[in-house]
């Protein structure tokens, strides 16, 4: 495993940007060099309510980001302006101890960049015992080569489809391939863990949760987003159709703003009349920084 390793961040492609940056020498485009970065580990109640349980998530975020939204929420680590070096074995270690701590299933946020070492730390991790499902929460602008060293490790993918437009992504994450990039990644995901199994604690157990954060001004453009999912997938998914953006910064309009009853009640109306039965929505007010998690107190249990 060492070897591949070695072999992935040489040249990296591990996500769609394709950068081919030697990651020991120097920055891919994610702005991150070989060694794992995580910025905060905690136990986390603010995901869906088949993830979070009673609980929370074990949530592991990593610094870094391929994506680089303008928009980002998480702007503090996926610049990687925090974050503490981890070998996998610590990472494992870190991934034991938040099921000590009582996690529902260890949660791997924004991971694609890493994904070599984070499969080391699983790998290390179940060997020590680890029983915990493993959600993959990602951007999708993850390569095919990417999710194929997840296969297997991955119980449940928690991805985003973020944009159905190409000139929207090229505008929002300078990505005018993402639309075609995150649909061939959740393709592979749903390949790789097939329709959804709920547990009898109403926990998900494994498949595919896709989420479509609502940005204002943009509902035609959720809704075709939705509307492709489900003739893709029917009721195999889950759809979590999200309404909390929270504008950070200066943003241009409509960005500046945050998304207005009307609009997210146009998605949740669209959903129930494409029938979709799979799907979670969100109050209104959870469009708060106050759901923004705090990265500066890293609660990395070691």
């Amino acid at each position: 495993m060492k070897a591949d390793i070695l072999n992935d961040y040489f040249c990296c492609t591990l996500c769609q940007r394709r950068c081919k940056i030697n990651r020991y020498e120097a920055k891919g485009y994610c702005k991150s060099t070989a060694s794992l970065s995580v910025a905060r580990a905690a136990l986390h109640l603010w995901e869906e309510p088949i993830i979070s349980g009673t609980r929370g998530s074990g949530t592991i975020f990593f610094s870094g980001c391929s994506l680089g939204c303008i928009y980002c929420q998480n702007h503090e680590i996926s610049g990687a302006q925090l974050g503490r070096e981890l070998t996998p074995e610590a990472l494992a270690a870190v991934m034991l101890r938040l099921e000590e701590r009582g996690a529902h299933n260890v949660n791997l946020v924004t991971p694609t960049h890493f994904v070599p070492s984070v499969r080391e730390a699983i790998l290390i991790a179940k060997s020590n015992g680890l029983s915990l499902p493993i959600v993959y929460n990602t951007g999708s602008y993850d390569s095919q080569e990417a999710l194929s060293l997840m296969s297997g490790l991955v119980d449940v993918y928690l991805p985003d489809l973020k944009y159905y437009r190409s000139e929207t992504a090229r505008a929002l994450s300078c990505a005018e391939d993402y639309p075609s990039v995150a649909r061939q990644a959740i393709a592979e995901m749903h390949r790789q863990t097939g329709a959804p199994v709920i547990g009898e604690d109403g926990l998900i157990r494994r498949g595919t949760v896709v989420r479509i954060l609502l940005l204002p001004g943009h509902v035609a453009e959720a809704k075709l987003s939705l509307k492709y999912l489900y003739e893709a997938y029917g009721n195999e998914i889950f759809v979590s159709l999200m309404s909390q953006y929270t504008p950070i910064g200066k943003m241009p309009p409509p960005l500046d703003r945050r998304v207005t009853r009307e609009e997210y009640r146009q998605l949740t109306d669209y959903a129930a009349r494409l029938g979709v039965e799979n799907c979670f929505i969100q109050d209104i007010s959870s469009s708060s920084e106050a759901f923004i998690p705090d990265f500066k107190s890293l609660e990395i249990p070691l």
